[in-house]
């Protein structure tokens, strides 16, 4: 048996290298024993109360609500969501939509941590009327779904903000309840969405990063093809999670290279609720990557507009997406070189806001200007724009490999140059 402190050095080494959401997913879903984590007390406590997952009624009273959340009316949603704890004071889906509406006023921009305690504090208290709801004997899987997910809301939290041995508490507690809900045949599309992400992200992510390999031996062994399926089950049969899974389908298609499938998530996300700037920008995102410059543009535009105008949401990284779609749209097919340069340096602009130094967008956007500095002779401009590349990305990265090419063949330039004068 592995003794908890080592586990979790381990489980801590396994976080730091995953990317935020791939290894917020895999805790979150994991499979590990009771045996290797046996950290868990019992609740005995049981109430009769109204099961609201599958009431039709409730969907369609809150069916509104949950449109305005997805469509950045927080004040809207959150009125609604606060009647439902009125109406149903210790019942946790009130609390529990409440801190879902926190949680996507911070999807535009993680770094942002001024509603992380509001958030926090209404999953606790979905968690602590959950728990007054379940019985060890014959369970109840409505309270262990709330449970589930208000435990995996956190962890997604706790990843952003680096809290790794919270985040692998809230994964492993996620788990739990996600067994005990199992059976809920009524409830069955919302359940399906734990499996079809653990499929998925059990197999990228030993895909996508060998050396942790031997770390998966404490987790079960997933299908992806089969956790993309449970995901569009989720995305045409959910109620409350529907759009969650179709939130992850769009980034697992573009992974996966099935840009056409993330276009059309995205486009219809979008289309459905304009005033949301994460599907917007992916909107943006996927038609740029298919080819569609005109309507790439035409997204990116009225995401930069939104941007200046300070809307809601729409903060550096929408305008470091907009930004550099308009500068490559300039460089490439147009052939503008002032305006590519001025898109560029905003695109440069807007992810030194939010520590983005590492993003595709800045490199490419320095690469390209340095580019554009040597075609004019500006030699030292030039390197300077290669150095930052060089200085920000991995060696692994083609990046890196050109802009570390072009440093030399610059230099190369410079030399030749002085020869002539």
């Amino acid at each position: 048996m592995l003794h908890k402190s080592y586990f979790m050095k381990i489980v801590q080494k396994i976080l730091i290298k995953l990317s935020n959401r791939s290894f917020y997913v895999l805790l979150l879903f994991s499979q590990v024993t009771e045996a290797q984590f046996s950290w868990f007390g019992g609740s005995t406590k049981k109430k009769q109360h109204e099961v609201l997952l599958a009431n039709r009624a409730i969907q369609i009273e809150t069916t509104q609500a949950i449109n305005n959340m997805y469509n950045f009316k927080y004040d809207a949603a959150e009125r609604d969501f606060k009647w439902l704890t009125a109406k149903y004071p210790e019942h946790p889906i009130g609390f529990f939509l409440l801190g879902l509406n926190e949680w996507w006023k911070i999807v535009p921009d993680t770094k942002d941590e001024s509603h992380d305690d509001k958030f926090i504090a209404n999953m606790d208290r979905a968690i602590d009327l959950a728990d007054e709801m379940l019985d060890d004997d014959d369970g109840d899987k409505e309270a262990a779904f709330f449970q589930a997910a208000a435990y995996a809301f956190k962890g997604r939290l706790h990843t952003e903000r680096g809290s790794w041995i919270k985040a692998a508490w809230d994964g492993k507690q996620a788990m739990k309840y996600l067994d005990k809900c199992r059976g809920f045949g009524d409830f069955s599309p919302e359940l399906a969405i734990g499996d079809g992400l653990y499929n998925y992200y059990s197999k990228w992510i030993p895909e996508n990063y060998p050396s942790l390999k031997p770390m998966m031996i404490f987790f079960h062994k997933g299908v992806k093809a089969q956790g993309i399926k449970q995901l569009e089950y989720v995305a045409s049969n959910a109620f409350y999670t529907r759009m969650e899974a179709k939130y992850f389908l769009m980034q697992i298609y573009s992974m996966e290279n099935q840009h056409q499938k993330a276009y059309y998530e995205a486009v219809q996300m979008h289309a459905m609720y304009p005033d949301n700037s994460f599907f917007h920008r992916y909107a943006a995102r996927t038609a740029f990557m298919l080819g569609k410059s005109e309507e790439a543009e035409k997204l990116a535009e009225e995401l930069l507009a939104n941007v200046n105008l300070g809307k809601y949401g729409y903060e550096s990284t929408a305008g470091r997406y907009a930004a550099y779609i308009m500068g490559y749209i300039n460089y490439n097919y147009k052939r503008d070189l002032p305006k590519a340069k001025e898109y560029y340096q905003k695109t440069i602009d807007y992810a030194l806001q939010n520590n983005s130094k590492d993003s595709g967008y800045f490199l490419g956007a320095n690469l390209t200007l340095g580019k554009i500095a040597s075609s004019e002779k500006d030699y030292v401009n030039a390197i300077q724009y290669f150095n930052m590349v060089t200085n920000n990305s991995d060696k692994k990265l083609e990046t890196h490999k050109e802009a570390k090419k072009l440093i030399e063949d610059t230099k190369k330039l410079m030399k030749t140059d002085k020869k002539k004068k």
